[in-house]
């Protein structure tokens, strides 16, 4: 395994395999909002992979992807098929964005950040910033866009005997108006560092990608990120569930304050405060609340908990631009082939 330096950018080269009550069905066909297990339940919304989940504020966007890509025997790290350049249709894999590769070519954002968490497979990352780096198998990138980055996520197929499993989420982290021109920052957190911490019985894995659970404390994200300030109360965690393991999720320090999803995306069946859900979903609850989970299936559960104080401000969002009002927002373009990004700025101030 070999580590670099790329202009700031810590990059690797790799290529390694890396007791409950009764429950009742909840319908999850259409967005559900009602009074459940007293409260503590405030909404439950299906969802369809890979398309983008809800999210509460902070958070602008969720997605999880998980594609089963074939081996890549000629070692061209190429699937077998080219894209359109806007493949996300059903199937065991897909394009999205990228023709010869698979991923998301070069493109801008502006006005939050964005925490890519890769459980399994690799990624390209190259940047406007002159960064350039290889990532994957439980890695995990914190990007500060804030005035401005180009980037590209690109996923090669690094496997020439077996399949390359890509399974990922990607969360936009709003940051609030007085941040939302700060200079673009990246830090990296490899596998062996991300922590991690499991129930006394190992029924459950936790992994606390950002913030803080139960006395387990993430590494640091980037300086003015939302989620650099502990009053914020963000947290990013990931629960995997063997068969018939419980946990109780401890109420957040911030309370009623805080917004609270999770996002159940594996698995046959989850019970959350013994209420069953058997199809994927994203369930809002009650922050200041206990809320207890049960696999109440035979395979595993995914289960993903975003959770912060809202940032309270309006939001003007179009496509990767993020900003606060429209009058203050910054006119973008790429410029092909360099992909430089030029700043406009056309404040009224």
């Amino acid at each position: 395994m070999q580590r670099s330096l790329a202009r700031g950018f810590n990059y690797r080269t790799f290529s390694r395999p890396s007791s409950s009550r009764p429950a009742t069905s909840v319908p999850t066909g259409t967005t559900t909002a009602a009074t459940m297990s007293g409260g503590a339940i405030k909404r439950v919304q299906a969802i369809s992979i890979p398309t983008p989940m809800p999210t509460q504020s902070p958070f602008l966007f969720n997605v999880y992807h998980k594609d089963e890509f074939p081996p890549c025997p000629d070692g061209s790290m190429k699937p077998p098929r080219k894209g359109n350049g806007a493949d996300f249709a059903p199937g065991p894999w897909r394009m999205y964005h990228g023709r010869e590769y698979s991923g998301f070519p070069q493109h801008p954002h502006r006005g939050f950040e964005t925490i890519t968490a890769v459980m399994r497979g690799t990624i390209d990352h190259t940047d406007s910033c002159g960064n350039a780096g290889r990532y994957g198998d439980g890695d995990l990138q914190h990007m500060t866009a804030g005035r401005g980055v180009v980037h590209g996520e690109l996923f090669p197929l690094v496997h020439k005997d077996r399949n390359n499993t890509l399974q990922l989420f990607q969360i936009w982290l709003n940051l609030p108006s007085k941040d939302k021109m700060v200079q673009p920052a990246f830090v990296m957190h490899w596998s062996e560092d991300v922590r991690k911490t499991s129930t006394s019985d190992g029924g459950v894995d936790i992994t606390v990608w950002t913030g803080e659970y139960e006395g387990v404390k993430s590494l640091a994200p980037t300086p003015r990120s939302y989620a650099a300030d502990p009053s914020n109360d963000v947290g990013v965690y990931l629960l995997k569930f063997k068969p018939g393991a419980e946990f109780t999720l401890r109420a957040a320090s911030g309370g009623v304050e805080t917004n609270r999803s999770l996002y159940y995306v594996e698995g046959a069946s989850l019970d959350v405060c013994g209420e069953k859900l058997s199809r994927k979903c994203v369930v809002d609850v009650d922050a200041s609340q206990d809320i207890p989970l049960r696999n109440s299936g035979s395979d595993e559960v995914i289960c993903l908990v975003l959770q912060g104080k809202p940032i309270n401000e309006p939001v003007a969002q179009h496509g990767p631009f993020v900003m606060c009002v429209d009058s203050r927002a910054l006119v973008a373009r790429i410029v092909e082939p360099s992909s430089r990004f030029l700043l406009l700025n056309h404040s009224t101030d």
